[in-house]
């Protein structure tokens, strides 16, 4: 079957890692008002060019506890990927955190199944969004400007689709999708909409080291592993590394990836006209790439080596800049980038010697007020950065 490759520009529509927030006053975290407003204005292009060299982790210097991730239900905990509601859906409000539990109430790691929904301000409560065993490792979600979420489960090996209600809290499920999905990664689910066409899914999976795309439902684009070769490891569930912390970028039509094997961030361009499997291999030590359609989709290097240090998670700024998030040498540490891979800054936001951090979500409108969510595993909380 034959593809065509003259396919409109992929739209930016959300994202695990997207935008909520604005400045804070008085101690206070953004209202819901200004969350709402800069969550509007993250993913747009114009938001998105040009990047700029300001560190804006030298700005957030106010740390602010959002709220407990803990499930009132069952008691998963262990917080890890987060993103933020670009828009109004049914029940869920535009700038509220969707949050996965890695954990069960005992700390058994990957057991966790739930998702939560918390309000971008302090003292939020996290309340269920969804609870299943298909969700098992929970490590994963983004939210549609329509009314799907897709989460995804380490431990499930599934990537699931739900339909957000408009007048109850019971969440419908679509749709899973399997094989050739094996173990979706942290961070791992980027979302991008095609005009006037489905959803578009980009999956990092750590046991086959690939990027799986597939549209929601299979309407216009069957799920592939379009990209491969990237490196993983086989250590347990919660160090597990590989391709994850997926950013969509309209301009260029291109897609970010970390990779915290080999310590680099890729970027492949033009990735809607990626529609062959193994279109794009990453050669040993994930610096170099074999193209097979060159001019109309390929892969560069942005960043290889220190201060990346086990990359997992990240978040896409609204000037276009990269922040990345460590899971191995000096625990809890973020490393602000350029996307020419010019390192910008670094910041260490939980002073424990343990590795907490692993969800990141960037929110704002511009340098002046761009604020940074993360989830912290050592107190189970969502924390927001401000300046």
């Amino acid at each position: 079957m034959s593809f065509s490759r003259s396919r409109m520009p992929l739209l930016i529509m959300s994202t695990l890692l997207a935008a909520s927030a604005c400045h804070g006053s008085a101690g206070l975290p953004p209202s819901a008002s200004q969350a709402d407003d800069a969550s509007a204005a993250l993913r747009t292009s114009s938001a998105l060019e040009p990047a700029d060299t300001t560190s804006i982790l030298k700005k957030l210097t106010k740390d602010v506890v959002i709220g407990s991730t803990v499930d009132s239900g069952n008691g998963d905990k262990g917080p890890r990927a987060i993103s933020i509601v670009p828009y109004a859906n049914g029940v869920v409000k535009k700038g509220q955190l969707l949050v996965c539990n890695f954990e069960d109430k005992t700390g058994g790691v990957g057991n966790g199944t739930t998702l939560e929904l918390l309000d971008a301000k302090a003292g939020s409560k996290a309340s269920r969004f969804y609870q299943s065993s298909e969700l098992e490792g929970c490590d994963g979600d983004a939210i549609s400007p329509g009314d799907a979420v897709f989460a995804a489960g380490l431990m499930s090996h599934k990537v699931v689709e739900l339909a957000v209600p408009y007048s109850s809290t019971k969440y419908k499920l679509i749709k899973k999708y399997g094989s050739p999905i094996e173990s979706p990664l942290n961070d791992s689910i980027e979302l991008a909409a095609h005009q006037y066409a489905a959803d578009y899914v980009f999956v990092g999976d750590s046991k086959t080291g690939s990027l799986d795309i597939f549209s929601a439902n299979d309407y216009g684009h069957p799920l592939l592993q379009g990209v491969t070769g990237f490196a993983v490891n086989t250590k347990a569930p919660g160090h597990r590394l590989g391709p994850s912390g997926l950013q969509y970028v309209a301009k260029g039509d291109t897609v970010y990836i970390v990779d915290g094997v080999t310590n680099t961030i890729v970027a492949v361009t033009s990735v809607g006209k990626l529609l062959l499997k193994d279109e794009i291999v990453v050669k040993s030590g994930g610096k170099t790439f074999e193209c097979e359609h060159k001019a109309d989709t390929c892969a560069h290097l942005v960043l290889a080596g220190k201060p990346l240090d086990g990359p997992l998670a990240s978040a896409l700024l609204p000037n276009g800049n990269l922040i990345v998030a460590n899971t191995e040498g000096t625990a809890n540490m973020l490393v602000e980038l350029t996307p020419a891979g010019k390192v910008l800054d670094t910041k260490v936001v939980d002073k424990s010697t343990a590795q907490g951090v692993y969800g990141l979500a960037a929110g704002g409108t511009n340098d002046s007020n761009t604020v940074l969510f993360y989830t912290d595993m050592n107190d189970n909380s969502v924390h927001e950065l401000e300046p």
